[in-house]
């Protein structure tokens, strides 16, 4: 690397037919999917974290769904500064400082209970954010990297199925640890001191979950540190935020990166209300802890379809499985609206079985033939992520203006964008040089 560059991220092709050989692949792959997996658990843990702080609070649907969007938009913020560090330092290096400002992120719901305060707690979500930012700008493309390139949408959505377990584990946990928690008494009958304690005690579990999460990070954090010498054919080529940016006139490029927008925010959307779905009278009338615990059950969907579609994806084209999981979330969607009860209540949790293949495949989709400059387009995909922030906050909004039912014609919206996309990227594409 150039002395004083700034490059954005590492310019190796993640798709460029190595077997991986010269990597250690096996041992990296597995560093790599365990980054996954704690990635995915993390964010998961919104799910259930969000009623808990909805109640704390006495926040609107649209201010719950700040502790997302908060999240979320440190995809947007970080994406790009955070490919440049990436690309300045390596893969394994960068992995490191995103676990450690994870860590960060964890301890800092320390002082957000002690002060009692959800602004705190909204910057403790966005720094441990950011941390899952850097983590993922490496761990995307560096799966793709570790072995050949034909096999590289197969590969990718293996990973994201350990994205899939971290998912699934996390809330389950998460729903018995917090929402087991809450007090029969409730925050909107306290005020003054009586709601301060209340609140920082309430918060406590939160706190112990996250400091347990620290501690798993830092094991993680020293051991992908030792490999941080692991990639001797790593190479940093010079290009500019400008040249990253570029990538998005691509046609073929820009509509993938749109679709990374969509299908974040329509998952997370889903995700981050299925408490509230759930608890309504009008589908299961459920308790906070009981509904929480249903929530792996919509994360679980994916894992499954994940290790399914790892094989599936082998010998199925990629835009067409697209496209069809997609229509099948529309018509689940379709299904909750119309029904109740117990069939509006699996109809939405089964999204996740369509949900499991599209981001591995969209990002693989849009990706295909960008050579040298995929590490980039890998950089702006994650700020795209910032669906998660933007499309969540847009439900809030709906949801406190008409019904949580009424809302879910947004994330419907979503996912008839990207079967599109699918249509559209069913063929393979040349090299970008040449279109």
């Amino acid at each position: 690397m150039p002395a004083g560059s700034t490059d954005p991220a590492p310019a190796i092709d993640p798709t460029s037919g190595d077997d991986g050989q010269n990597y250690d692949a096996p041992n990296l792959r597995a560093f790599v999917l365990a980054l996954f997996f704690i990635f995915g658990g993390i964010t998961s843990l919104n799910d259930v974290i969000i009623p808990k702080l909805k109640e704390l609070f006495t926040l609107s649907f649209f201010q719950a769904s700040l502790v997302q969007v908060w999240f979320f938009v440190a995809y947007a913020v970080v994406g790009i500064p955070g490919a440049k560090l990436v690309k300045r330092i390596g893969y394994m290096r960068g992995a490191v400082a995103g676990l450690v400002t994870m860590i960060l992120g964890c301890l800092l719901f320390i002082p957000a209970s002690r002060t009692a305060t959800f602004g705190m707690f909204l910057l403790a979500y966005f720094v441990l954010a950011s941390g899952v930012v850097l983590v993922q700008v490496v761990a995307n493309p560096l799966i793709s990297l570790l072995g050949p390139k034909r096999t590289a949408p197969s590969r990718l959505t293996f990973a994201q199925a350990f994205n899939s377990l971290g998912t699934t584990i996390f809330p389950y946990a998460g729903a018995i640890l917090i929402l087991g928690g809450l007090a029969s008494v409730s925050a909107k009958q306290l005020s003054g001191a009586a709601l301060d304690a209340y609140r920082t005690a309430e918060t406590q579990a939160i706190v112990h979950g996250y400091l347990g999460i620290a501690a798993a990070l830092a094991v993680v954090a020293t051991a992908v540190w030792l490999f941080r010498n692991r990639l001797p054919g790593e190479r940093h080529e010079t290009s500019s935020l400008r040249d990253g940016v570029a990538l998005l006139r691509d046609r073929r490029f820009g509509f993938g990166a749109l679709c990374i927008f969509l299908y974040v925010g329509a998952e997370v959307a889903i995700g981050s209300f299925l408490v509230s779905y759930m608890v309504q009278a009008s589908v299961l009338g459920l308790t906070s802890e009981n509904a929480g615990k249903l929530i792996p059950f919509y994360w679980g969907g994916a894992l499954i379809g994940r290790f399914i579609g790892s094989g599936l994806l082998r010998i199925v084209s990629p835009g067409k499985a697209l496209a069809a999981n997609a229509i099948g979330a529309i018509a689940l969607i379709a299904v909750s609206f119309g029904t109740t009860g117990t069939v509006s209540a699996y109809a939405l949790l089964a999204i996740g079985l369509m949900n499991s293949i599209m981001f591995p495949t969209i990002f693989t989709l849009a990706s295909e033939g960008l050579g040298a400059r995929a590490a980039d387009g890998s950089g702006i995909i994650n700020v795209a992520i910032a669906g998660g922030a933007v499309v969540p906050a847009v439900f809030g909004l709906i949801a406190d203006a008409t019904s949580l039912r009424i809302a879910l014609l947004l994330p419907a919206i979503c996912y008839a964008v990207i079967a599109a996309y699918g249509v559209y990227a069913r063929r393979p594409t040349p090299a970008l040089t040449s279109r």
